[in-house]
């Protein structure tokens, strides 16, 4: 029945999906930490231990004490270029660990 107003897109199906299994907080998360080699650049990337995203905020663990300081100065313009690479503002701050 073409025009039933019960007729959905294939895109709103899946998002429905992933609303119903709350599943997209875990692909935001996916995504955000598979962009990071790309943000913060491979050395960066070569020298993070662990990354994990909760409650909104980035938890780095850097395996250079210097590394992780100079980066403290640029939290705000990483936290920025990880939100645009996804469309949304999800990170909210940035912890070294």
């Amino acid at each position: 029945m073409y025009g039933s107003s019960n007729e959905q897109t294939l895109k709103e199906l899946i998002q429905q999906l992933l609303d119903n299994y709350k599943l997209q907080d875990g692909i935001t998360r996916a995504k955000l930490i598979g962009s990071w080699e790309k943000i913060a650049g491979k050395y960066i990337a070569g020298q993070t231990d662990k990354i994990y995203i909760k409650n909104g905020i980035l938890y780095l663990k850097i395996k250079s004490p210097a590394l992780k300081h100079e980066l403290s100065f640029a939290k705000s313009k990483l936290m920025a270029a990880l939100n645009k690479s996804i469309g949304q503002d999800y990170i909210k701050e940035v912890v070294f660990i």
